[in-house]
């Protein structure tokens, strides 16, 4: 079983089943509610994906989840995983994976002939009850040869579903669609044998509208057999459609290499491994820790880090960046990115599930799962529309029989009421723009996590920017090192830097560099990291602090005047300060800078023809903010701001009404991040960050943050238009059908139009462009 254990709950286990012969929304919120009547089961069923997703607890099994679904009528299977990958301790252990899509080639070809068989038989049927003309002498008798193999045959598919879903006591769009088409074949059947429509020489006259008549010299073979078609026309074009919308996932996945070529052996020799042997073997077979080549042209297998050569790597299937990157020597790499340039060898990091490409293939499956409020409704009224349906047609035949209208008038019309209010386009409005949006989304690398973040960003007024690697680039430098008197620069920025190479932080990182590449430097005991203010440790006997003027205050450590002045300069000059001081004194000052991204005015002023308001938000000082605020375009600054002070910088502005997005990448940025009503993490930045968010942007481009919002907003209008088309189409046609203003066969074409309508609609959201 394909089971994997939820991180938030380690008493919940989460499954995902493909479910089979859902064939309108109405069957999709009947599974919902059948699995949602266990006890600890919470499950989430989507009509379009054909798939379950499912969380259960206690003594609930996948067994159970199945037998549920196969007693309400329907299958249910456990996908099984593409393929086993070694862990990091070399043993195998299963995955869960990206399977084949819920629309299999062979049901979308099993449609495709009988529609193809179901059309031949029709077009005559069709022609000979419109042209008068062509009604030769015994033509309804052809007719009905005709017909029958439509009727039955062709039509099987919602006959079957009806009949499994009335065993249950339910009923569905193919309970509409059967009984429309059986009652019309039904009517002609007795009209011929019992009527005198079987009468040699009877001409019958089409019209789109209804007439009075006695009935049994009426036929509706053309309806029967007409109606069949234009559904199965309709629910193929469908099924296609919709395998079209998951395309972009497919491609997602299949960006991957299938093999790889490994080294066996130590591999140290003269340093170019030739003491080692190449093998060929599936990338199912790569373990942590394993060494692989990649040559010119090659894709990279999995996630790692190039141990031996230089090259060039270009992500953009992966990111949609389309420079590429220049790698070496301890520099990592994506899984399913191109080498360019030279022979690479890389270490392998990660494997299978948790590779990039398979984490963002699974963040893009997760969004297509959910729910966002519109379709919640749309899945209510689903739910009960099949009753109110039934009922409005019974109400239609009786009316038309007190009003006179005789038996063929108040037969027709109900006929009508059933085929046309078929609620197919209602079941795929959201679900199909929230397939095909997610999916382009992730060839452009913008990922969006559930589809409750497209309700978000149409609210969104304010997008607050974290500073340090969202509108900067994050590469700290040594800008400068100022000793205070009779101090020596050198052991300054050695102590330091030995006290800063414990730290994940961009300025520690820039100050740990800089040493290092001076002198040797020595090791830290005792070492602790306060977020937003600094570091404190233990090096060579001495109890160092290294971190914000505040911080050495708050340790009563003495700041020489000249200090002072120096951190103020460097500020203005829009660097990052920070003091080092051991034994109760500051010992000197040292100035980190940063460089603001090329891209990020132009993303400042994209947000803002949006109608965005931008805020920079940083846990730097106030003159450093404002400096790379100015150079952007930003007015708004939060400065000087703890982890926690940002969370409180979104909720201050939440609480004056304001709906607020995030961006940033930092640790420090993911509970601000969770706070906002929508969050944007750079996916150049931290898990933990990415994992807090809503939306991710892979390339780390700022300018893909309005791209994203452009994405939501497009997708989210997508499905309202197709809501509003879906309900006014039957709010219109039902009634035109009640008062006998639709033919029964014009109606079953217009409706299968509708659904091939809404999914078409959907499918433009593949020319979705980025801005770069």
């Amino acid at each position: 079983m394909s089971t994997t254990t939820r991180s938030n709950d380690p008493e919940a286990s989460e499954i995902e089943l493909v479910i089979g012969g859902m064939t309108c929304a109405s069957c999709a919120a009947r599974v919902e509610k059948k699995l949602n009547k266990l006890t600890g089961v919470s499950a989430t069923v989507n009509y379009a994906t054909e798939k379950a997703r499912v969380s259960y607890t206690g003594e609930v099994t996948p067994a159970d989840l199945v037998e549920t679904v196969e007693r309400t009528g329907y299958t249910a299977t456990v996908p099984a995983p593409r393929h086993t990958v070694g862990s990091s301790m070399g043993a195998p252990h299963q995955r869960a994976t990206l399977d084949e899509p819920a629309v299999a080639p062979d049901a979308a070809a099993t449609l495709r002939e009988r529609l193809l068989v179901s059309a031949a038989l029709t077009a005559p049927v069709v022609l000979l009850a419109m042209v008068p003309a062509l009604q030769f002498r015994d033509w309804q008798w052809a007719s009905l040869v005709l017909a029958a193999p439509v009727v039955i045959w062709g039509g099987l598919p919602f006959h079957r579903a009806t009949w499994l879903n009335l065993r249950h006591g339910q009923s569905t769009m193919d309970t509409l669609v059967s009984i429309g088409t059986l009652t019309a074949f039904g009517w002609s059947l007795y009209a011929l044998f019992f009527g005198t429509a079987g009468e040699p020489g009877m001409t019958h006259h089409f019209t789109l509208a209804l007439q009075r008549g006695s009935g049994l010299d009426d036929i509706y073979l053309e309806t029967a057999a007409g109606v069949t078609t234009f559904l199965l026309a309709g629910r193929y074009a469908e099924a296609r459609a919709r395998r079209r919308s998951g395309d972009a996932l497919r491609a997602l996945v299949e960006l991957g290499a299938k093999d790889v070529s490994i080294l066996r052996g130590d591999g140290h020799g003269d340093g170019d491994g030739s003491h080692s042997v190449e093998e060929r073997v599936p990338v199912a077979d790569l373990e942590v820790g394993m060494r692989f080549v990649v040559r010119p042209g090659e894709k990279v297998a999995t996630d790692g880090e190039v141990v031996q050569g230089t090259s060039a790597v270009d992500a953009a299937l992966l990111t949609g960046e389309s420079v590429p990157v220049d790698v070496g020597p301890g520099d990592a790499v994506v899984g399913a990115t191109v080498n360019v340039g030279g022979r690479l060898v890389v270490r392998a990091t990660r494997v299978g599930a948790d590779t990039q490409l398979e984490q963002l293939a699974r963040l893009v499956e997760d969004a297509q799962h959910g729910k966002a409020e519109v379709q919640r409704l749309a899945d209510r009224v689903s739910a009960i529309f099949v009753p109110v349906v039934l009922v409005v047609a019974a109400a239609t035949l009786v009316g038309w029989l007190a009003m006179g209208g005789g038996w063929t008038a108040a037969f027709t019309a109900a006929v009508a009421v059933l085929i046309v209010a078929c609620p197919c386009a209602l079941g795929l409005a959201t679900p199909t723009a929230l397939m095909v949006g997610t999916g382009r989304g992730a060839q452009l690398g913008l990922l969006i996590r559930g589809p409750e973040v497209l309700e978000s960003t149409r609210a969104v007024d304010t997008v607050l920017l974290d500073k340090t690697g969202t509108v900067t680039t994050g590469q700290m430098f040594l800008a400068e090192v100022v000793p205070a008197p009779g101090e020596d620069a050198a052991t300054i920025l050695r102590v330091a830097g030995a006290a800063e190479a414990a730290s994940a932080h961009p300025v520690a990182r820039a100050i740990a560099a800089a040493a290092a590449s001076d002198a040797a430097v020595p090791p830290v005991e005792d070492f602790v990291s306060l977020d937003g203010l600094g570091v404190t440790g233990t090096v060579e006997g001495r109890e160092v602090v290294v971190g914000r003027l505040r911080l050495l205050e708050e340790r009563s450590v003495s700041i020489p005047e000249q200090l002072s002045y120096a951190v103020s300069a460097a500020q203005q000059r829009g660097a990052t300060a920070v003091v080092v001081g051991w034994d109760g004194v500051a010992r000197g000052m040292i100035a980190v800078a940063d460089t603001v991204k090329p891209s990020s005015a132009d993303a400042v002023r994209e947000l803002r023809r949006l109608g965005l308001r931008p805020v920079l938000l940083t846990g730097d000082n106030q003159a450093a903010a404002t400096h790379v605020a100015r150079q952007v375009g930003i007015d708004d600054v939060v400065a000087d701001v703890l982890p926690q002070g940002k969370v409180d910088a979104v909720k201050a502005l939440q609480a004056q009404g304001r709906t607020v997005a995030m961006v940033g990448d930092g640790v420090n940025d993911a509970a601000a991040l969770a706070q906002a009503d929508l969050g944007l993490a750079m996916g150049t930045g931290s898990d933990v960050a990415i994992e807090a968010s809503d939306l991710t942007l892979v390339r780390g481009d700022l300018r893909t943050a309005p791209d994203a919002i452009r994405l939501a907003r497009r997708t989210l209008g997508t499905i309202k238009g197709n809501l509003v088309w879906a309900f006014a189409y039957n709010v219109a046609a039902i009634p035109l059908a009640a008062l006998g203003l639709l033919n029964p066969m014009i109606a079953g074409g217009a409706m299968a139009l509708s659904s091939v309508f809404v999914v078409t609609n959907s499918l433009r959201l593949r020319r979705f462009t980025a801005s770069v």
